[in-house]
């Protein structure tokens, strides 16, 4: 939901806290339990400047007639609530019941946004959603891509070309930019790829030496979850606690503060 530019007169944030999350549509790991009024409560509490969410609902008629609490509102509005004003989604699974893919919630302007498809051949459907967000006081707008990659290595292998290809194209040089999501990544391949391609480093990585594990989320095993940055400082990656998040998706999410 783009909006007006706050006026640069405004005090210059020289940090972003950011959030990523896959929602698994909102319940819980083998959608046991509809979870999604208290996954928005534990997102509230860490407090993010911009959270990127995967798949996340858009509607699903089935499941709006016949779960408890479903809400009225599409998923990533639901999480957004007051608390994030902006908010930008982009659809990639699309199916007779409903449809499902990326979401960016924003407390500052997002002026900006385009959605990827880069599904490649079968029945998965990926995306990569840009968007772009103006922060007071600063004369260079801010880049966040959202990013859900495929099970399958080699079309992993594809996507992240394309996503290379939209940060050449769509990002300035010097805009700082942030690419974070659900990579499914499990060989770490990606680091390579992206930091050779696009000058973009891991947040995790860079402070610790390694990706963090995100899958599955009660007993992490697997990296699959990301946060690059480019053109912007690592702060510090923030360690949440194993609960409430080890039961609100198959995923645990990751934190971290970037300096600008």
């Amino acid at each position: 939901m783009p909006s007006s530019p706050i006026p640069l007169a405004a005090a210059a944030p020289t940090s972003l806290k950011v959030m990523t999350v896959n929602t698994h549509k909102g319940f819980t790991a083998l959608n046991r339990k509809f979870i999604l009024p208290e996954l928005r409560d534990a997102v509230r509490t860490v407090g993010a400047d911009v959270v990127f969410l995967q798949e996340v609902l858009g509607t699903h008629s089935r499941h709006s007639r016949k779960v408890n609490n479903w809400p009225e509102a599409p998923h990533y509005e639901f999480l957004a609530d007051t608390m994030w004003p902006q908010f930008a989604y982009g659809r990639n699974a699309v199916y007779p019941r409903g449809h499902h893919g990326n979401a960016v919630l924003s407390k500052f302007p997002i002026v900006h946004f385009r959605n990827h498809d880069v599904s490649v051949a079968g029945p998965e459907k990926r995306g990569l959603l840009h968007c772009v967000l103006r922060l007071p006081g600063r004369t260079v707008d801010v880049h966040a891509i959202c990013a859900h990659l495929g099970l399958a290595e080699a079309h992993r292998q594809q996507q992240l070309e394309l996503l290379l290809h939209i940060v050449r194209d769509e990002v300035p040089a010097d805009a700082p930019l942030i690419v974070a999501g659900d990579f499914n990544d499990w060989r770490g391949r990606a680091h390579q790829v992206l930091e050779e391609g696009a000058a973009l480093r891991e947040v995790f990585v860079h402070a610790n030496g390694a990706a963090a594990k995100t899958f599955p989320a009660r007993f992490p095993l697997l990296s699959l979850d990301r946060i690059y940055v480019r053109n912007a400082g690592v702060h510090a990656p923030v360690v949440l606690p194993r609960k409430p998040w080890s039961h609100l998706s198959d995923h645990a999410p990751l934190v971290a503060n970037i300096d600008l």
